[in-house]
């Protein structure tokens, strides 16, 4: 549960920095107001997708137990690779963008390799989850 906790509050850390990043990145390097960058993206995307995801997934092994299926360490350590993954790409792309700089293929591949953990990670969260789900037994109330 510890280390739920700190991996959301890691993400909402560095999502709010992300913000400021692209903020400044983007008024440093004189690059236009409103012209579309994916540096700001990744501030979305690991707010949500991190600090947001993770702290229900918190209250998920909270109510139950989700830390008791074999399948939730897979869970956390494949979505958080598909995430960070992601999102480096994110930063890396938006970067060269603002720099006027060409952007390749290898960083969509690679993007697309994140994107690819973090639905694998989804899929092993729900597996996690039905397990748990399915093994809580209700309390039977005494006649």
């Amino acid at each position: 549960m510890r280390k739920l906790f700190y991996a959301a509050f890691a993400y909402m850390l560095i999502g709010v920095a992300s913000g400021l990043f692209y903020r400044e990145f983007t008024k440093l390097n004189d690059f236009p107001e409103g012209q579309s960058t994916q540096l700001g993206l990744v501030h979305t995307h690991l707010l949500v997708l991190g600090f947001v995801v993770l702290l229900i997934v918190l209250l998920l092994e909270k109510a139950f137990g989700l830390s008791e299926s074999r399948l939730f360490g897979w869970f956390f350590w494949v979505y958080n690779a598909g995430l960070v993954l992601t999102s480096a790409m994110l930063v890396w792309h938006g970067c060269l963008t603002v720099l006027g700089q060409e952007s390749s293929k290898m960083i969509a591949g690679i993007a697309g390799v994140g994107h690819m953990l973090l639905t694998a990670g989804m899929v092993l969260l729900f597996l996690a989850l039905r397990t748990r789900l399915f093994a809580v037994k209700p309390a039977v109330a005494a006649d």
